[in-house]
């Protein structure tokens, strides 16, 4: 292969630095840097990396504006198919979608699609005065979307654009959804990134309304009834969280990462001047081996905790990103591995004081294709902690269920819908975490267009 260019390495914060503020860890290329990443790009007359891309993003094409010094022109191309590219940039895992089929991967590292991604989108973030949005000429539909997370923000502005009314209706009082609440600042932030790109969707003339519980401020059927509305995309989210079931779950210091991540980031716990509390106690042990065990660990030890992993699998299983496995090992986050807790222990206060564990090893297979934990006999031990929070997935709130007449949802309370998102009652769509469970941004975006596309199609035949 001819292209023997080494990929142009990426500035982050110092980890010791960065252990202790919430700072962005990554702080991206320059114009210079990303110009000599793109042209690393072979521009493959079959582009595996665009099929492995959820939202299909034109990716040669805009890395050949980049490696060009077109950045507009790169915007544009990104823009067809992406709403969030600064946020897609940062948090997608690249590594097992575009980047993971880049052909120069083969046999040397791959191109870096994903902070190319970034750097265009925060170009586009910086020059977004430059060019007035396009707002197309409106067809005198009206469609609703539930909830302001990546799958809502994806649905609502590709109808936009085809020239509906669009209104997002959000629960929390900020936007954003997981972008806000899920993700840590110093992998996202707030302000400078998510804010600016719900300020993109707004140009498109897209509405938003916080604050409006939909199954409680109003429901389903009310936006389809009565308010108006020739169509609903549900984009809820999955918000619930899962435990364990062990004994001492209900004790003093035992938090889901979804509350605790929560405090952190849309509260901003991690300042002195919020009101809401947030506690990470002398020593945390996050149970679980996803990227929110990741955000949550990484959160506990910014906060000044000595900070655990504990996963009943091997360090060859963990479903995070390999990325931010790395990243918290530099903070200097511990990893059990092949532990798994049965008890959380209390001391007389009614507080966590450690947990009891077992030791695992890995048999055959599971469904998932990982091979199934088993307990060790005689293993038990016992960890010593204050602070106990379980990262183990989420699950869809049943409120919208429970509150729209004909939607089905399945045993783990996701509601029912086929691969375009059209769901069991007439004019509700659906997509994202609210369907697959908890998942990615880029897969819920993705989900969002399908959506988009299928109402487009409904509401035109009607």
């Amino acid at each position: 292969m001819a292209n023997r260019i080494p990929r142009v390495p990426v500035r982050e914060q110092d980890p010791k630095v960065r252990a202790t503020n919430f700072e962005e860890v990554c702080y991206g290329y320059d114009g210079d840097e990303a110009v000599a990443e793109a042209g690393r790009c072979l521009n493959c007359r079959n582009p595996r990396c665009v099929g492995a891309c959820p939202v299909h993003v034109s990716i040669p094409e805009f890395i050949a504006k980049v490696a060009g010094g077109d950045f507009a022109g790169a915007a544009a191309t990104i823009a067809r198919d992406s709403s969030l590219p600064s946020v897609c940039g940062r948090v997608c895992p690249q590594e097992s979608q575009c980047e993971g089929s880049c052909v120069l991967g083969i046999k040397q590292e791959p191109v870096a699609i994903g902070k190319l991604e970034r750097f265009v989108g925060d170009w586009a973030i910086a020059h977004a005065g430059e060019a007035p949005a396009e707002k197309p000429a409106r067809n005198g539909k009206r469609v609703a979307v539930v909830g302001s997370g990546p799958a809502g923000l994806a649905c609502a502005s590709d109808l936009a654009k085809a020239g509906y009314e669009v209104k997002i209706f959000e629960a929390l009082h900020k936007v954003g959804g997981v972008l806000v609440y899920g993700i840590p600042e110093f992998r996202l932030p707030k302000e400078a990134i998510v804010a600016k790109e719900v300020e993109a969707v707004k140009r498109l003339g897209v509405e938003i309304e916080t604050d409006v519980v939909i199954g409680r401020t109003m429901t389903v059927d009310d936006l389809l009834d009565h308010e108006g509305y020739d169509a609903v995309f549900v984009g809820s989210g999955a918000g619930l969280p899962r435990f364990m079931g062990i004994e001492g779950e209900n004790l003093n210091g035992v938090f889901s990462a979804n509350e605790f991540l929560t405090r952190a980031n849309l509260m901003h716990a991690f300042d002195d001047k919020s009101d809401t509390p947030i506690i990470a106690g002398r020593k945390a042990v996050v149970v679980g081996g996803g990227n929110v065990a990741m955000d949550a660990v990484r959160t506990a030890k910014r906060l000044g905790a000595e900070a655990v992993i504990m996963y009943r699998r091997s360090e060859a299983e963990l479903p995070a990103r390999v990325e931010e496995v790395h990243h918290a090992k530099e903070e200097g986050v511990e990893f059990r591995m092949l532990t798994n807790p049965v008890r959380i222990l209390a001391d007389e206060a009614g507080w966590v004081k450690g947990l009891e564990c077992v030791e695992m090893e890995l048999g055959e297979p599971d469904e998932s294709g990982r091979r199934s934990p088993r307990v060790k006999e005689g293993s038990e031990f016992t960890v010593d902690c204050d602070v106990v929070i379980m990262a183990l997935g989420t699950s869809p709130n049943p409120l919208i269920k429970s509150t729209t007449k004909g939607l089905d949802t399945n045993r783990r309370g996701c509601i029912v819908a086929d691969e375009t998102g059209r769901t069991s009652r007439e004019g509700v769509f659906a997509g994202g975490d609210a369907v697959t469970g908890a998942a990615t941004v880029i897969l819920a975006m993705g989900a969002g267009r399908k959506a988009a596309r299928a109402i487009d199609e409904y509401l035109s035949a009607k």
